[in-house]
């Protein structure tokens, strides 16, 4: 049984979202025990609405929340009774295997760090999302972690990307490419030209060199590794062109009676193919290299965005890729890469 910890008050959506998307979760697996953390009285009114086995489900009530707009370290040091807090402290006494929240990034961040902790080796833990390309998808990481990375920091995001991908989303020897702006070696910041003899002299794994901007919809490579501040901008572009091409297709389909009657016909393969640039279809991002499983889901999240998360967790634990991350990472540094 995997016990996932969901974040109850979390979200623009909360309490709704995040309670209904896990129940959906838990009634699609019978292997996955959720426990919510959050006020109990709003938790158990959610639940008083929906059908579920309550043999799986659990509540720890944390009166306090952290709002998105409070400093991060100093929320986590003061609001030890907030559903964050609470939550990642479940993780760290192996109380619970994962832990998902839709609420403040940097307090989550910080908490992954500071209370859950590093595995043995690992140097930063980068925050892993999800992103559709023409031929699937590909691993951005980092998009928000560490804005300040380091060459051997840059190096582990690959190491741990490449597992990730291999293990939990079936992408067999995954080629990993660094965000340049140019394919050439010679080109890029300090940080890349230091960084591409490193993963160009790793030996496990496929590592295909620079890839531009423009080639990462293209699906030119799967795990795309960077620092957080590269990460975070290509994620909000990434996100803000997908909305805009809606709102433009939509524009156009509207325009008139023939587009209005062309769009009778397409209607259904063309949502089939926007879906793949709606974030609720990837579940949430993991914070890669902690002592356990942290995942930072949208803001925005709905229900479905936390129901893939939540059965995510749980193919993460079954694929052990926690071992797998500390496994490797120690070699590298047994090897001096």
């Amino acid at each position: 049984m995997v016990s996932v910890v969901v974040d109850a008050m979390g979200g623009d959506n909360a309490p709704e979202a995040p309670i209904k998307g896990a129940l959906n979760a838990l009634n699609k697996r019978n292997d996955i025990k959720v426990i919510f953390v959050g006020k109990e009285d709003v938790i158990k009114g959610v639940l008083a609405k929906n059908t579920y086995d309550k043999d799986r489900v659990e509540i720890v009530d944390a009166p306090e929340v952290i709002e998105t707009g409070e400093p991060p370290v100093m929320a986590i040091r003061k609001k030890k009774e907030s559903s964050i807090v609470k939550g990642l402290y479940l993780v760290k006494d192996k109380k619970a295997d994962a832990f998902i929240s839709s609420g403040s990034s940097g307090a989550i961040l910080v908490g992954g760090q500071v209370i859950v902790g590093r595995l043995k080796g690992v140097e930063r833990p980068p925050l892993a999302p999800i992103i559709p390309t023409e031929n699937g998808i590909a691993c951005l990481i980092d998009c928000g972690a560490n804005v300040d990375a380091r060459a051997s920091h840059l190096v582990q995001f690959a190491k741990m990307g490449s597992i990730y991908m291999e293990n939990v989303l079936g992408i067999s020897n995954p080629r990993v490419a660094i965000v340049n702006i140019g394919e050439e070696e010679e080109k890029g910041n300090m940080l890349v030209k230091e960084t591409f003899p490193l993963l160009r002299n790793c030996p496990d794994i496929n590592f295909i060199g620079s890839i531009e901007a423009r080639d990462i919809p293209l699906g030119k490579a799967d795990v795309i590794v960077c620092e957080a501040f590269v990460g975070n901008v290509i994620l909000k572009f990434y996100e803000g062109v997908g909305i805009t091409l809606k709102k433009v297709l939509k524009k156009a389909l509207m325009s008139g009676l023939k587009t209005k009657i062309g769009a009778l016909f397409i209607k259904n393969d063309l949502k089939e193919q926007m879906k793949r640039f709606d974030a609720s279809e990837y579940g949430g991002a993991p914070l890669l290299g902690l002592n356990g499983l942290v995942v930072k889901a949208h803001g925005s999240a709905k229900e479905k965005e936390i129901s893939i998360a939540v059965e995510q967790c749980a193919i993460f634990k079954e694929q052990k890729i926690n071992e797998k991350i500390n496994e490797k990472i120690n070699v590298l540094y047994q090897e001096g890469i």
